[in-house]
């Protein structure tokens, strides 16, 4: 009777469960048995695990073959255990030593021919080893870069079992003939799953668009820097053709470049979706997702048939999440955001199982003022009744647009400002950099607490522990006592209030800072020129 026993990874949304892959040989006729809540695919790893032993020039063991996956309550998807299935069952049979395999985390899918394929979801799975204080880690070739980014860990890539073999069985390890230069590289196809992320709207540009190129816009231009600065959510409302899509897609490059932290998180979402792209191993920049009206809450949220799989929330992890035509969305997709706009991830439960994604994002919304969209324009003509008018803007609940901290009327963009005769608008290089400032001042205010920027600090902090200048509130006050602003509503203006401070470099807000967050919020004049003034 023979035993052996190696270690492998189970995901569960985007954390790893570290399992046991136990291999038992027992005399009796010749069969192999997968226990411990496997899926079909996972099934499917008898035949791969068989052929991939025995096209490696390995015996198969001809005895009765138990394989088990502790701990068995764990559901077990996909193929990233067929490195781990087959190290347990050659330890079993004597080929390995048991020992050398024993604290040794493997990942990787096998072929028939016993190539190592790679799989997705490897930098969550060697984080969750590395926290179960695992040292040794292998994987797939094409992913050493990907698990490299976990410190403390040493990575092996193999190509082929036999390399894994001879170097556990301190062989000489086989020469495998390198690919003809200019070829593709089958291995690299189990990077990205296919049609993965096209639903969510994930756009990766290969040169991010120059906020120089939209045409005026001033007042929309000052909303989306202060929500880069202070990580608010906005709303864009206007005609069509004013230029809202063209500001959302200009906000990923305002904001400032991931830190080391939030590019393992964005990293670690996108490789259990199946989006990481082969070669890049950390994402660096701010994601940028854009799904079309007619995705479904699944796709906005996350779902799937049996364990969740991530949606457009989570894909904008770090980054902007932007909804185009927003009331065309289904009123269910929309209100599902709710909960990750406030707690910054999403719990989604289904039959399978329940999951835990982050989701903490910037939201930008657009929409047009009717169906037609030629509401508010004078003498363009719009025929559409006002109960339509009504049932369209009614489609936005109440309880979101109370979430989303700045509001911004997009007017048509004039003759003069078209044809560049006001001059040309600011890069979005020089916006950056007033972000960053911004930021760096409230990272210094926010150094001795668990939050970064201006939208993650709890309103009673804001009340209580950073004050704004004396009569500062007189307004918002009003607006509250009448019932036109709410509770939430009143917290996430300070919190405005504050990244205006921080762009106009201002020690706390004044009355104009106040103010003119109040004229963001609410679309209400209210004489901000000095809070204007403060920042470009």
């Amino acid at each position: 009777m023979g035993f052996a026993r190696a270690c492998s990874v189970a995901l569960v949304g985007v954390e790893g469960v570290v399992c046991e892959v136990q291999a038992d040989l027992e005399p009796g006729v010749a069969a192999f048995t997968l226990v411990g809540l496997p899926d079909k695919s996972l099934v499917e790893s008898r035949d791969r695990v068989r052929a991939a032993v025995v096209n490696s020039g390995e015996q198969w063991p001809q005895k009765k073959l138990t394989v088990g996956l502790s701990p068995a309550s764990v559901p077990k998807s996909g193929s990233g255990f067929d490195l781990a299935v087959a190290a347990a069952v050659l330890g079993a049979a004597e080929r390995i030593d048991p020992r050398v395999i024993a604290e040794l985390m493997l990942i990787g899918e096998l072929g028939l021919d016993g190539r190592v394929r790679p799989v997705r979801g490897v930098l969550p799975s060697v984080l969750a080893a590395a926290e179960a204080g695992y040292r040794q880690v292998v994987v797939p070739e094409p992913t050493v870069g990907e698990a490299s980014l976990v410190p403390g860990v040493s990575v092996l890539g193999v190509r082929t079992l036999r390399q894994l073999i001879a170097i556990l069985a301190d062989e000489p390890v086989p020469h495998e003939e390198p690919l003809p230069e200019g070829s593709p590289d089958p291995l690299l196809a189990g990077l990205m799953v296919p049609g993965a992320g096209v639903g969510t709207g994930l756009v990766a540009p290969a040169e991010p668009p120059d906020l120089a190129d939209v045409a005026g816009q001033h007042s929309a231009r000052r909303a989306l820097e202060a929500a880069a600065a202070g990580g608010h959510h906005l709303m864009l409302h206007g005609p069509p053709g004013a230029g809202k899509t063209m500001l959302a897609e200009r906000l990923p490059g305002v904001l400032p470049p991931l830190t080391r932290r939030e590019s393992l998180e964005v990293t670690a979402v996108h490789s259990v979706a199946g989006i990481l792209p082969p070669g890049r191993s950390l994402v660096r920049t701010p994601p940028y997702c854009a799904p079309h009206h007619s995705a479904t809450m699944p796709a906005l949220v996350g779902g799937g048939n049996g364990l969740p799989r991530p949606g457009a929330v989570s894909l904008a992890h770090r980054g902007v999440l932007f909804l185009d035509e927003t009331p065309e969305f289904t009123s269910k997709a929309l209100d599902a955001l709710r909960q990750p706009l406030e707690s910054g991830q999403v719990v989604v439960a289904r039959s399978g199982g329940v999951v835990r994604l982050p989701a903490r994002f910037l939201l930008v919304l657009a929409a047009n003022p009717c169906p037609c969209g030629r509401h508010t324009l004078n003498g363009a003509g719009c025929e559409c009744p006002p109960a339509a008018v009504r049932r369209y803007q009614a489609r936005l609940s109440g309880p979101l647009l109370d979430r989303v901290d700045l509001r911004v009327r997009v007017e048509p963009v004039s003759r003069a400002e078209l044809l560049g005769r006001t001059g040309p608008g600011e890069s979005t290089a020089a916006v950056a950099a007033r972000v960053r400032e911004a930021r760096e001042r409230a990272a210094a205010r926010l150094r001795e607490t668990p939050w970064q920027v201006n939208s993650e600090v709890p309103g009673h902090e804001l009340r209580t522990r950073w004050q704004v200048g004396p009569g500062a509130l007189g307004a918002a006050e009003r607006d509250l006592e009448r019932g036109l602003l709410t509770a939430r509503g009143l917290d996430r203006v300070l919190r405005v209030a504050w990244t205006l401070a921080d762009l106009a470099g201002r020690d706390r807000p004044g009355a104009p800072d106040v103010d003119h967050a109040l004229e963001l919020r609410t679309g209400v004049p209210r004489g901000t020129a000095a809070a204007r003034g403060g920042h470009r």
